[in-house]
């Protein structure tokens, strides 16, 4: 899947650009998920080329770890949402481009403002029966970090999907077993989370998320399970910093940006594709 690669190391640029741009941002979860949201648009999402807020008629995707919005507005201004070149505004003054997604700034494919961890998948859950309600046929997805499974709740919407068999709802758990006080297996042990979800009575499922083709079977297969009764997770494993060999794997690039230097050393290591903004 060389094209998606191609957009996958752009958009890594573009978060490692913009984070070091204002000395601000989260780049380590950001570069673990790209590979996952570039599938996602690019490849599996069916959506319409235009931005309706109420989203009916396509899928839908929630981001509830916000403080990944490099990577979630990297993904949108090369899918068209609106133009690249806003990405050299993240969170300065009056920019659309906030440290976490918000509604108010009217920004094309942000549907709910995110950043408060643990509500994302009740917001895809009313999503999801909504489009049930309305006879809609489309799929509903989201992701989730694992640290903000600690979140309580998660558990709670986790067991009202499971009873109200919300079946067209694929929520992804980004599994880098980091978070920003550290392993979070340390801070607060999540093992292990595929015996929990089962438990719940979901149908779920894992891939790795540097593998392109896997990520793409992977939720093609989640596809496939959709309408048969269970909610659907994906146990995604991934490294945080992924692509930039000095911050791969560690937590302490959670929430820091990367200086001049470090900057030329992350670029060297992402090739240019579509052009930088």
């Amino acid at each position: 899947m060389p094209q998606l690669q191609e957009i996958a190391s752009q958009v890594r640029r573009d978060i490692v650009r913009m984070v070091h741009g204002v000395q601000s941002g989260h780049p380590g979860g950001s570069l673990g998920c790209t590979d996952f949201l570039v599938a996602l648009y690019f490849e599996v999402m069916h959506r319409n080329p235009g931005f309706e807020m109420n989203g009916q008629g396509e899928d839908l995707f929630f981001l509830s770890n916000g403080h990944i919005s490099p990577l979630f507005y990297s993904v949108l201004a090369r899918a068209g949402y609106f133009p690249v070149s806003e990405l050299a505004t993240f969170r300065k003054l009056n920019s659309r481009l906030q440290g976490h997604p918000a509604t108010h700034e009217h920004l094309p494919g942000v549907r709910v403002a995110s950043g408060s961890l643990g509500q994302g998948l009740s917001v895809a859950i009313g999503a999801a029966l909504s489009k049930k309600l309305n006879k809609d046929t489309h799929i509903v997805y989201s992701l989730h970090g694992d640290g903000e499974l600690q979140e309580g709740q998660n558990w709670e919407a986790i067991m009202f999907a499971a009873h109200h068999k919300v079946d067209n709802l694929i929520a992804t758990v980004d599994c880098n077993g980091q978070q920003i006080d550290g392993p979070t297996s340390k801070v607060l042990n999540l093992e292990n989370l595929k015996d929990k979800w089962l438990a719940f009575g979901w149908e779920v499922l894992e891939m790795d998320g540097h593998d392109m083709k896997a990520i793409v079977d992977t939720l093609n297969l989640a596809k496939s399970k959709t309408g048969q009764g269970k909610p659907i997770c994906i146990l995604m494993k991934t490294g945080m910093g992924k692509g930039v060999d000095f911050m791969e794997g560690s937590h302490e690039w959670h929430g820091i940006a990367p200086n001049d230097d470090q900057l030329k050393q992350a670029l060297a290591q992402l090739p240019e594709t579509l052009g930088d903004y």
